[in-house]
């Protein structure tokens, strides 16, 4: 049985945003990120987002911007952003 990666959300004065546990990312603009997770898509939503930081390696994603929403979505996307990239 495969082990899942333990997923944690920090949100410090709805201004920045970490969260450990990220297999990827499947889009982004400056109001919606779209970050995969073990347990599904991870939607941020807000105003003037960033992406701070990205390490699929360890998992971790920070995020800056005005965050509105974080919600949750059981449906995977077909082709992530990293492998549109560099053609996985």
């Amino acid at each position: 049985m495969e082990k899942e990666t333990q997923h944690t959300i920090t949100l410090t004065n709805r201004a920045n945003l970490s969260v450990t546990g990220i297999n990827d990312v499947d889009a982004f603009n400056e109001q919606e990120i779209v970050a995969v997770c073990d347990t599904g898509e991870l939607i941020i939503k807000g105003e003037l987002l960033h992406i701070e930081e990205l390490s699929i390696e360890t998992g971790l994603l920070t995020v800056s911007g005005k965050i509105s929403s974080l919600s949750y979505s059981e449906k995977f996307t077909q082709t992530s952003v990293l492998k549109r990239l560099f053609g996985g």
